[in-house]
């Protein structure tokens, strides 16, 4: 991790906690996620519960965002939220989950959308890119999680690229206990995921974006990722909802 890349840490709540459920939780993390200043924060809970979240947030420096959002600002799409109505709760946006490519069809393309929708209202894309199982054992990794930048964040301007999110996340490390090793993923990101950014953007600004490695994260092997040079932080899933565990995550990114 350089000194001019902030960590940054996430925690994606999925489809988890009703309103009174996500109040409970940010009520017993948030004075502890407040003392951590040298790691950026950020909450995702589903939409239901955004607005409430980001009433308690207020006045904090942990920040709110979305799982996901359309690109068109409104129209007949039914059960999307807007980049409009994303910006006014949120200051960030997960773009491109294995989830929402899995189950919901989407493709780079339509992630490129919605990151260029995401430039147009100064919203910061968390970006998730990373190989599925079948991918990664026939040795496809380095082509899948390089298309998926070269296409996911196509069109891009340069002079706000320092301010994207790169979530490396292996598909078949999500939810499974099965994460990949701190090496493994470190190798990735210096090998497969900056020179994709530098092609797009050139070298000096791919080395300022921040990338982080999600799938399986847990208090125990945080600290094995962020020791490693090219990893800046975690978007954390199941962990991101049991308080002891995200608050460690949260500290341990936040050691030199």
């Amino acid at each position: 991790m350089t000194p001019m890349r902030k960590p940054f840490v996430a925690g994606n709540w999925k489809m988890n906690k009703t309103i009174e459920e996500a109040r409970s939780l940010v009520f017993s993390m948030s004075t502890k996620l407040r003392e951590i200043s040298a790691v950026e924060k950020v909450l995702c809970p589903p939409a239901t519960a955004l607005l409430a979240v980001s009433a308690m947030l207020e006045g904090t420096d942990i920040g709110l965002g979305a799982q996901n959002m359309h690109w068109e600002e409104k129209g007949a799409f039914t059960g999307e939220l807007s980049p409009v109505m994303v910006k006014e709760l949120c200051s960030y946006v997960i773009l491109g989950h294995s989830e929402r490519r899995q189950y919901f069809g989407e493709t780079d393309e339509t992630v490129n959308r919605r990151v260029r929708a995401a430039q147009k209202f100064d919203l910061t894309p968390i970006v998730c890119v990373g190989e599925t199982l079948a991918e990664y054992e026939s040795y496809r990794t380095s082509e899948v999680v390089a298309r998926q930048i070269k296409f996911g964040l196509a069109d891009f301007s340069p002079a706000l690229a320092p301010g994207i999110v790169v979530a490396y996340e292996p598909v078949w490390a999500i939810g499974t206990g099965k994460a990949s090793t701190a090496e493994n993923a470190n190798g990735v990101v210096s090998t497969v995921i900056r020179p994709a950014l530098s092609a797009l953007f050139g070298e000096q600004t791919a080395r300022a974006i921040r990338v982080l490695y999600g799938g399986s994260v847990t208090a125990g092997n945080a600290a094995e990722y962020f020791t490693q040079p090219e990893i800046d932080g975690a978007l954390v899933g199941g962990a991101s909802l049991k308080v002891d565990e995200f608050v460690a995550i949260t500290q341990s990114a936040g050691r030199p």
